[in-house]
């Protein structure tokens, strides 16, 4: 019977419906900055700190949502998520003063995404595989470059056709339509209905797939609580990785529309170099996803964060040299390769803390990595601020990414538990 593996992949294409609309209403903030600047005349880093303070929020609610993933499932986070979304978004446009735009895209709307985008469904879709929790989570998330590539551009003719307010409106409504109805499906775990793991695929039993391969049976038997978590360097390491990884990806995505138009770049190809980057992530997520299956968390999450350094380094390069060369190498950098870290983000905890409290463990986490992406485009607009452009922003950008990657390699997944293609090598040690 076959309904196992089928209803596995339903819940992916939940997700990733939903990660196209949720993550991109919070990415188009990029999009709708200028043209707020260009009204309030604000400061840039109090612009872009709704974002930043959005990024806060989201923090806070992170180890929250995973209390109440744990307690009452998906779909109750997920409803919340669209609430939260559409309140954002439909209140905004009567914006007039800082605080109106801190309380509706800062709080609204980054606590509706972070409900419905990476934070929220990597607490509970990783419980529906385990030999294939890369690949499935690559293509779940995928659905951000699906809706950036179409929802973005979309925004964008909305803004210079109607302005700023109406794209709100309409992305507001287009939640609330959608997603509403669909998040209904989700549940937290195929066992709740009485399915396995993998489907089909799965070994005779889901305790069997998930013994299969332990690398550290002494830390596997533990029943990881957050107080037991803290107490290791583990815990510590991942919130190093996570917070920096976030540090210098959102920093990028907030202020590479409006540097990409001020080195010369129309409104139109800067919008357009957004929406390509996150369809390049399409099949990077995919593919690194797979290959994350294959080979390890570790080696992703690398090829990850040196997709950031290197689209730091073309932004940097575009200052002196703004060729389309340069901005084709900055966007297969950053989507390509840089999205790939959404794959094994859940999964890299999971491998670790699993149990009955990585809802718990997994926000926890969330808080401390949410507080890196909030931190990214403040300071990047503070610096710009201080210094009048972004090449100190920037080189900081790239010293956040090598930290993080050496931070996930001291983390160590792999020596708890191996990843599918590497089981062979389990079974050779023992």
């Amino acid at each position: 019977m076959r309904l196992p593996f089928f209803y596995g992949w339903v819940i992916v294409a939940v997700v990733f419906v939903s990660m196209a609309i949720g993550v991109n209403a919070r990415t188009a903030f990029s999009l709708l900055f200028p043209p707020i600047l260009d009204e309030f005349r604000w400061d840039r880093a109090v612009t872009a700190g709704a974002f930043s303070f959005g990024f806060l929020v989201s923090a806070v609610m992170s180890p929250l949502l995973g209390r109440m993933m744990d307690r009452v499932g998906p779909r109750a986070v997920m409803e919340l998520g669209v609430l939260l979304l559409t309140a954002g978004l439909l209140l905004a446009p009567l914006t007039t003063e800082p605080w109106q735009l801190y309380a509706t895209l800062g709080v609204l709307v980054g606590g509706g995404s972070v409900c419905l985008g990476y934070s929220g469904q990597s607490l509970f879709l990783p419980n529906w595989f385990i030999r294939r929790r890369g690949l499935a989570t690559g293509v779940a998330f995928a659905g951000v470059g699906i809706g950036s590539i179409l929802l973005l551009p979309a925004v964008q003719l909305v803004i210079d056709s109607s302005g700023w307010r109406t794209a709100c409106w309409a992305m507001g409504l287009l939640a609330l339509v959608v997603l509403a109805p669909i998040n209904l499906l989700l549940r937290k775990r195929p066992e709740d209905i009485g399915l396995q793991p993998d489907g089909d695929a799965a070994p005779a039993t889901a305790a069997a797939a998930r013994a299969s391969n332990v690398a550290d049976p002494a830390w596997a038997a533990v029943d990881w609580t957050l107080g037991r978590a803290v107490r290791t360097q583990r815990f510590w390491w991942i919130a190093l990785g996570y917070f920096c990884g976030l540090y210098a990806w959102y920093a990028v995505q907030v202020h590479q529309t409006k540097y990409l138009i001020e080195v010369g770049f129309t409104p139109t190809v800067a919008a357009w170099a957004l929406g390509f980057v996150s369809l390049l992530g399409i099949p990077g997520q995919i593919i690194l996803g797979h290959v994350s299956d294959r080979l390890g968390r570790e080696w992703v999450w690398t090829a990850g964060v040196l997709g950031f350094s290197m689209c730091y380094l073309a932004l940097l390069l575009l200052q002196v040299f703004p060729s389309t060369a340069l901005l084709y190498v900055m966007i297969a950098a950053q989507g390509g390769l840089g999205y790939g870290l959404t794959t094994v983000f859940a999964a890299i905890v999971v491998e670790i803390f699993q149990g009955k409290h990585y809802g718990t463990i997994f926000g926890t986490l969330m808080l401390i990595a949410i507080s890196g992406g909030a931190l990214g485009p403040w300071a990047t607009g503070a610096l710009f601020d201080a210094y009048g452009n972004y090449t100190l922003a920037f080189w900081i950008g790239i010293a956040a990414s090598l930290v993080s990657m050496l931070a996930i390699w001291l983390a160590a997944p792999r020596k708890v538990r191996v990843v599918a293609g590497q089981e062979h090598r389990l079974r050779a040690a023992g």
